[in-house]
């Protein structure tokens, strides 16, 4: 993030540090707001998009734990995990510094400090978060490693730049997008940047769950509800208590079932089967589909009270031939991946075979792309990926085998669609690559693959 844009708020109960820093970074900052009292803080960081918080580490405030900073450290971490943090200490408060790192400060300064070194480092630190945005990284509960939604096109910086916003709310979110595309992932990542990160993400695929089991699963039910149920077992509406709750696939289940999820969200109280008691619930939902939402809106298949209850804000995941610039950095990305989970060298992509991932157009989306370069680590034996090595699923692309043995070439198809369709709008490059669903810089590369 530039400087220019950012909102800076320093914390400290002496005014001459106050006046201090505001006549410094006036001019260089979107806005600075100075505040003696700490207790206010809260108010102010929901009140303002704050960037980054300047805090001193020693205040005369109603708090008195001998270390204050370290206290309004972690409340500032709790209700804005996202904000960067820069503690001011004096030099015989180094080591309480120190220890303000590894509860969540992003770096200390110490007083009197250097004009041009405060500037630098808050620089650095917006520079780092702006760089963060972009690689949305979401933890992954019970394990040791990180799963990453990656992209440096247009379309997913948009959407990065909309989940940084809607993140730290309890919006109701609804992702859309075709299979493949990465819904999962990015309900996870929500998650994990959201006000709730350090409580449950519980998943339920409700497109496969039946009539008979919907309620139970999603709602518990006591001991002796029903043939099977030989003890009381909490539903996920429970399991997910403080958290998130995460409905993939919400277009496939039936009207009955939208009518008994419709009752528990506008109530906020489930009821176990089995049971008359109702039970206060608090979660954040988040729902997915790969049905479009235009389809969706069908009240005959979905109810419009229900759309509107989950789609506070929706999310649209695009297809991976509408990012097509993001094709070998997800690549490279998933031979790291295997190459380390394999026990392989690391390996890489012969121009020809990067050529080959980018002309193809990927039905099966981000996850066809990944099995691809999975099995194509495994079976490779040589650190640089060729193009025989990539084999695209045939589970995606049925119906290449007929176009073979007519002995029809499937690129000259492409290439007369292609001369069709720019014929069409005169040669207005715009026009014709948004009919041909793909983006202009797509549509540049495959002029020059037809020499066109």
């Amino acid at each position: 993030m530039i400087l220019k844009k950012a909102t800076v708020l320093i914390v400290d109960d002496d005014p001459d540090v106050l006046t201090a820093v505001k006549l410094l970074l006036k001019t260089e900052t979107h806005e600075i707001i100075t505040e003696k009292n700490p207790e206010n803080l809260n108010w102010l960081l929901q009140r303002n998009q704050v960037d980054l918080v300047l805090l001193d580490m020693n205040f005369n405030s109603a708090i008195n734990t001998g270390n204050e900073g370290i206290y309004w450290l972690r409340k500032i971490k709790e209700w804005k995990p996202n904000v960067c943090v820069i503690m001011i200490t004096a030099y015989g408060d180094i080591d309480l510094a120190v220890r303000s790192l590894k509860e969540g400060a992003n770096d200390f300064v110490v007083k009197p400090w250097h004009n041009e070194k405060l500037i630098d480092t808050i620089k650095d630190l917006l520079d780092k978060k702006e760089g963060d945005g972009k690689t949305i990284k979401a933890s992954v509960k019970g394990g040791s490693g990180q799963t990453s939604i990656l992209g440096d096109s247009e379309v997913m910086e948009d959407i990065f730049h909309k989940v940084n916003k809607i993140a730290p709310t309890d919006a109701n979110i609804l992702i859309l997008g075709e299979n493949g595309t990465g819904k999962d992932l990015m309900a996870k990542a929500i998650h994990e940047r959201s006000l709730r990160a350090a409580k449950p993400f519980i998943k339920v695929d409700v497109g496969a769950l039946t009539d008979s089991l919907f309620e139970s699963e999603l709602f518990g039910h006591k001991k002796g509800a029903y043939t099977d149920a030989r003890e009381d077992r909490m539903g996920r509406f429970e399991e997910a208590e403080g958290g998130t709750l995460f409905l993939d696939e919400i277009g496939n289940i039936s009207l009955q079932q939208q009518a008994k999820l419709l009752t528990v969200l506008q109530n906020r109280q489930v009821t176990r089967l089995g049971t008359n008691k109702a039970v206060d619930i608090d979660i954040r939902l988040i729902c997915a589909t790969n049905v479009p939402l235009a389809e969706l809106a069908n009240e005959n298949k979905f109810r419009k009270d229900l759309i509107y209850r989950i789609n506070t804000v929706e999310i649209n995941m695009p297809p991976l031939r509408k990012r097509a610039e993001d094709i070998v950095i997800l690549a490279r990305h998933f031979a790291k991946l295997y190459s380390s989970k394999y026990l392989k060298p690391s390996m890489d992509f012969e121009p020809a075979a990067l050529q080959k991932l980018r002309a193809y157009n990927y039905p099966g989306n981000v996850r066809e792309l990944q099995y691809t370069i999975e099995r194509a680590v495994i079976m490779a034996d040589d650190p640089m990926l060729k193009p025989d090595d990539l084999i695209f699923s045939i589970l995606e692309t049925p119906g290449e085998s007929i176009i073979d043995d007519d002995n029809i070439q499937l690129s000259t198809l492409e290439k007369n669609a292609i001369l069709r369709v720019i014929e069409k709008h005169n040669g207005n490059i715009t026009r014709a690559a948004k009919e041909l669903g793909l983006t202009r810089t797509a549509l540049y590369r495959r002029l020059s693959k037809y020499d066109i």
